[in-house]
């Protein structure tokens, strides 16, 4: 029986030293410590041998119990300290290598546009105020002086939540003129910019969602004619100081006066072309002094107190801006396109 362990400890002790995974030394631990394994198997035949040898076997054996557990522990200090070596010169940076430049995003056309609005508006005084996009008819519609017959309240205009047309996703950003108003009173100087929703067919210069800014100023004494400065000083200095504008007459509910502001085309310079369907001029945005029964349904004298308000589309703003021919680009998020700002 010495003989025998004598063998095993030999064998498994090249064995044990031979191996390079950290697996084969677990199935060497088990071949030869494990419950079935072959010194446990020595050992269970230790009932056979006399009172005097005994002893002297049982020694021999916890001899090469403990010799094995110490080569297998080790060993897998030996296997562990070499995966990791194998493991960092895997992994090694070359810090002489040129490092690669990460791909930065930038701000999409159409928000850089109204980062300069916003801009422009907060020098020249104005706060900034933002309202829900879904929202109730009376606050789009009935406290702006729309009447129930007015066109822009029809289903084939206009996208309706409920049946009995009291939650709609808001078409224009004017509501917040009415919550302004009510919310905070005179004097009062402020924009608001966001999403609003029209069942308009997609064209070069149309969509059914797109952005639109509204402005709003009611104080004592204020007249057309600060209407006009205020929005020639901000459209030149979106499209610069030669920028040609046109204000036509023209009819909103809300507003009396009202007149359309439209820009000479940036794409042909008044001569014609697609973008301004022919015509020479684009456009830009609606606006006029506040309607007073829209001042009184807020609780503000119209007799001490006027106004002006305007609304503008951000993607028409930015169509100019960039010289861009047609707003489709702007939603299309072609890498190609937007790379170029």
């Amino acid at each position: 029986m010495k003989e025998q362990l004598e063998s095993i400890r030999k064998g498994a002790l090249e064995a044990i030293g031979a191996v390079q995974e950290t697996s084969g030394l677990e199935a060497l631990r088990v071949k030869y410590l494990g419950k079935k394994g072959e010194l446990t198997a020595v050992l269970k035949q230790m009932g056979g041998l006399s009172a005097e040898l005994r002893p002297v076997v049982g020694q021999l054996a916890n001899e090469v119990r403990a010799s094995l557990e110490k080569a297998i522990e080790t060993q897998s200090a030996i296997l562990s300290q070499k995966a990791l070596e194998d493991r960092l010169e895997a992994e090694a940076v070359d810090v002489t290598i040129p490092g690669k430049k990460p791909l930065a995003g930038h701000k999409h056309p159409m928000y850089s546009v109204l980062d300069e609005m916003k801009e422009i508006f907060l020098n020249m005084g104005f706060e900034i105020m933002d309202g829900p996009e879904i929202e109730q008819a009376d606050y789009n519609f009935t406290k702006l002086n729309a009447p129930e017959n007015h066109p822009s309240r029809d289903w084939t205009d206009t996208f309706y939540l409920k049946e009995d047309s009291s939650v709609l996703l808001r078409s224009q950003t004017s509501p917040m003129q009415i919550r302004a108003m009510e919310g905070f009173g005179v004097p009062i100087r402020m924009i608001s910019a966001g999403r609003v929703y029209r069942k308009d067919e997609v064209d070069a210069t149309h969509s059914p969602m797109f952005h639109q800014i509204e402005g709003l100023v009611v104080d004592k004494g204020v007249t057309m004619a600060d209407l006009k400065g205020t929005l020639n000083a901000v459209i030149r200095e979106i499209y610069g100081p030669e920028t040609v504008t046109r204000f036509r007459p023209h009819h909103f509910p809300f507003t009396e006066p009202s007149c359309e502001v439209d820009i000479q085309c940036y794409k042909c310079g008044g001569q014609g072309c697609p973008t301004c369907k022919g015509e020479g001029w684009i456009e830009l945005l609606g606006a006029g002094m506040v309607h007073p029964k829209v001042l009184r349904g807020c609780g503000i004298d119209p007799e001490e107190y006027s106004g002006f308000a305007f609304g503008m589309g951000l993607e028409r703003l930015a169509l100019g801006r960039y010289k861009i021919s047609d707003m489709r680009l702007i939603f299309e998020n072609d890498i190609r396109f937007l790379e170029q700002f």
